[in-house]
């Protein structure tokens, strides 16, 4: 009896295509739970399996570990999942039913979605007395399952809970102590206590500002030596920073202990410029500068739909980051070594703007690497690159949380914020998040109230 009991109280989840694209071992986070793969998901990754992009590497590992785990099985029979405490497998073999609703007779169209929303619903029939959950990225057609009876969830791992109190990386402090502010301005550092009070104890490498009637100072945790130290507002390649976050985001670039760094805010903050000219500013320190982007279709439609060959497919994603560098190399005279440098640099590769895509797979070694729009990334992709770095190599992350242009991703799951999450405290990592627009007067009134 007590077996039974337990048999009842494990649930069923029913995988959408998008969660493998999002995931591709999500099948292994669902506990003691068992899993059901409608048939139509294993075609639509077979139409998935081929190109490099991160959607095809997920449904290719995906098919190999389905492979793995059946070994010589029929798929059609529940299978276990290799672990323990892990439940069981199946593929849903279903396309519609006469003693039961039909997805596709109710929105009047027979298509994929409907066709995994009537998997659902056999094994609902089938396995009475049991919770099905369909688990999908996409929000319509949680809607759909949820319209048909069915409950429906969001794939949560890899999703930041509270996004309104994502971790910041500074803090301001209008009450501090007069006389701690001349002591930074005195010897460049204090005791973390003289700031914060003896029971705090600060994140490493968190950056502060600090007030005190007409006096400030920039300050910085750093970790290694215990203490609260100044942060001067430095130029970095021509660049010369407009505000206090901006300042803490070129100490950091510029630190040669913080192996990683990440910057968070909405457009015209200076990220991307920022990470790009302290990079440049610390050119000897690295062999090559690689600045790279995920290719993000308009309307999801793949760049194939684009007229000329690869190099003018892709030359309308990359202009943004070819802007940024024309902006700082107009900080100087076309007689000033610095301007011919950067010329010398992209014609030598020194200096790479590239698709995200076309890294995939290298060593990122002795490499100063930056990655734009990062809030298009997942977490996977994310750890993936991070995993790449060898000796010698600092990886910037760049993005907008809220604005994604990615089915599936939304600012709690996407890869940037997975990243400030998971990273904050320690000591190889430091973040910023700009919040004040730089771009002008008019981007700043559509930032503020459109």
């Amino acid at each position: 009896m007590a077996k039974t009991t337990k048999e009842k109280d494990r649930k069923i989840f029913v995988l959408d295509t998008s969660v493998i694209i999002y995931e591709h071992n999500s099948i292994l986070n669902f506990d003691e739970h068992d899993i059901g793969i409608p048939i139509t998901v294993l075609e639509e990754l077979d139409n998935f399996k081929k190109g490099n992009d991160t959607k095809n590497f997920e449904a290719r590992e995906f098919i190999r570990l389905i492979d793995k785990l059946a070994k010589d099985q029929m798929l059609h029979h529940w299978n276990p999942i290799n672990g323990k405490g892990k439940g069981n497998f199946k593929v849903v073999m279903d396309t519609g039913g006469t003693e039961r609703v039909d997805a596709n007779k109710v929105f009047n169209e027979d298509k994929a979605d409907h066709r995994i929303l009537n998997a659902a619903l056999l094994l609902q029939k089938e396995e009475k007395g049991r919770k099905v959950i369909l688990v999908s990225k996409d929000v319509n057609l949680r809607l759909k399952a949820k319209a048909l009876g069915l409950n429906a969830e969001d794939y949560t791992t890899g999703k930041v809970k509270n996004i309104s109190s994502l971790y910041t990386g500074r803090t301001i402090i209008d009450n501090a102590p007069g006389e701690v502010i001349d002591l930074i301005y005195e010897k460049g550092y204090c005791p973390p206590a003289e700031v914060l009070g003896k029971k705090f104890e600060p994140m490493k490498n968190h950056y502060y500002i600090l007030r005190s009637g007409k006096k400030s100072v920039l300050a910085f945790y750093n970790s290694a030596n215990g203490m609260v130290e100044q942060v001067e507002k430095r130029n970095a390649y021509g660049i010369k920073p407009r505000n206090a976050e901006q300042a803490f985001a070129i100490h950091a670039v510029l630190k040669p202990e913080i192996k990683l760094v990440s910057m968070q805010g909405v457009a015209g903050t200076g990220k991307t410029l920022i990470a790009l000219a302290a990079a440049l500013e610390q050119k000897r320190e690295y062999k090559q500068i690689y600045l790279a982007r995920p290719i993000v279709p308009l309307s999801n439609k793949d760049i194939g739909y684009l007229p000329g060959d690869i190099k003018s497919k892709l030359n309308p994603y990359m202009e943004p980051l070819w802007d940024n560098l024309k902006f700082i190399q107009n900080q100087y005279s076309e007689s000033d070594k610095e301007y011919s440098k950067i010329t010398e640099m992209v014609q030598n590769e020194k200096l790479v703007i590239t698709p995200l895509a076309y890294i995939r797979g290298r060593s990122l070694s002795n490499i100063c690497f930056i990655v734009d729009e990062a809030q298009n990334l997942t977490p996977h992709e994310v750890k993936t690159i991070i995993t790449r770095a060898g000796e010698n190599t600092k990886i910037i992350f760049t993005g907008d949380i809220h604005q994604i242009d990615t089915p599936y991703l939304d600012s709690q799951s996407n890869g940037l914020s997975y990243l400030i999450d998971r990273l904050k405290d320690h000591e190889l990592y430091a973040h910023v998040t700009l919040e004040r627009g730089e771009r002008s007067e008019l981007a700043n009134l559509a930032n503020e109230l459109l």
